[in-house]
């Protein structure tokens, strides 16, 4: 179903409410990484050129709905927007009396402060929908949740449409979902199977090449009858593992499971490092990254893909010496020829480390949301941007 997009309105004089995932890591004050307000500059940038009024609206970490916590206050992304659109920005409070002028730009305080943002309570929505004559969805890395702002004013505001970046987004994962050049691989990294269960069994039906990695590895090499020793895995969720590698094999899917990985009895940094075959991990021992012959054979796996999706590591790369496989796999898919989207906070914040994140098909902004895209649900924004398109 087609999304109206904010390319395609005219909003030249009109007031244009854009939601915005400003949810930047702050620390002391300070913002730490303003990698979303920057990938957020182009939709504000294109308003304001076609002489629109802008009002922001972001939420920012976790505080008690209806109350307002200095240390969640978005006066410190108000103040880099302010760099960042070379215009000033000022924080402002109330719904109410928020009016912006033809070339001038506001941020709203954060949403969660609001009572019913997170209830998408109908009042709140309506407030939301009705500062402006435009409402664009732009927080791709919220769509999946269905609160007043991002989900609530989007079904209630005049015109309604969806930003270049949350636009950018379903493209590349439509890409990869709908019609994808084949034959298309997926990496599936992280700590738990429980939390990527629907997503494991969704995507076998789509790829046809099947990697997991990290935590979720563990339990699936349990799963073949291997020792894991004290790795983090999940015993309980063995026999779900085991269905899914039957579902593979029945489907003619690769599901390969790494034949060497790298041990250790405790995970810090500089620990002593043992590279053992995967069906030898001593009981005193975790495993904490795939070995190189592993790599290797990852490597020739995805040299295939046409498409590949990756979310999440394949070890604990943070900690030195267990992220050599994880650099591996960044490297390999920065060399391919394929359409490579990666998506979620590890996998991604490991291509930025390695500085290839620029050699990637594309990067996603949205960690949950990516993960329901490729669970097969349908994101609530995303619903609701379809009903009004």
């Amino acid at each position: 179903m087609p999304i109206k997009e904010l390319k395609d309105v005219d909003v030249t004089g009109k007031t244009v409410v854009v939601r915005q995932d400003l949810n930047v890591p702050i620390k002391n004050g300070v913002i730490t990484n303003d990698k979303r307000i920057r990938a957020a500059l182009p939709t504000l940038n294109d308003a304001l050129a076609r002489g629109a009024g802008v009002i922001v609206l972001s939420h920012l970490g976790r505080p008690t709905e209806g109350e307002y916590d200095a240390q969640f206050s978005l006066k410190a992304v108000a103040g880099r927007l302010s760099e960042l659109l070379g215009i000033p920005v000022p924080l402002v409070e109330s719904i109410e009396r928020t009016k912006v002028a033809p070339g001038q730009c506001v941020l709203l305080e954060n949403v969660r402060f609001l009572k019913g943002e997170k209830k998408n309570a109908p009042d709140l929505a309506d407030k939301f929908a009705r500062m402006g004559d435009v409402y664009v969805m732009d927080a791709f890395g919220a769509a999946h949740r269905a609160h007043a702002s991002t989900e609530g004013a989007v079904r209630r505001a005049p015109v309604a449409c969806a930003g270049p970046l949350m636009a950018a987004e379903l493209a590349a994962f439509a890409r990869v979902l709908d019609n994808p050049a084949r034959p298309i691989a997926a990496v599936i990294g992280g700590a738990k199977v429980s939390t990527k269960l629907a997503l494991l069994d969704n995507l076998l039906s789509r790829v046809d090449c099947l990697i997991v990695g990290g935590g979720i590895a563990n339990t699936f090499l349990a799963a073949a009858g291997f020792g894991v020793g004290t790795s983090l895995h999940e015993p309980d969720l063995i026999v779900e593992a085991q269905k899914i590698m039957a579902k593979a094999k029945s489907l003619g899917r690769d599901m390969p499971l790494p034949i060497d990985v790298v041990t250790a009895v405790e995970l810090t940094p500089g620990a002593k490092a043992m590279t053992r075959d995967a069906s030898a991990a001593p009981d005193g021992e975790m495993i904490l990254d795939i070995g190189p012959k592993t790599v290797k054979l990852y490597e020739t796996l995805l040299a295939k893909a046409a498409t590949v999706v990756w979310n999440g590591p394949v070890g604990a790369f943070e900690t030195d010496p267990f992220g050599a496989g994880t650099k591996a796999l960044a490297q390999a898919l920065a060399d391919s020829k394929a359409f490579v989207v990666v998506g979620g906070g590890d996998s991604v914040a490991a291509v930025e480390s390695y500085n290839l994140a620029d050699k990637m098909g594309y990067i996603s902004t949205g960690g949950g949301a990516a993960l329901e895209l490729l669970e097969g649900k349908l994101l609530p924004s995303v619903a609701a941007l379809q009903d009004r398109g």
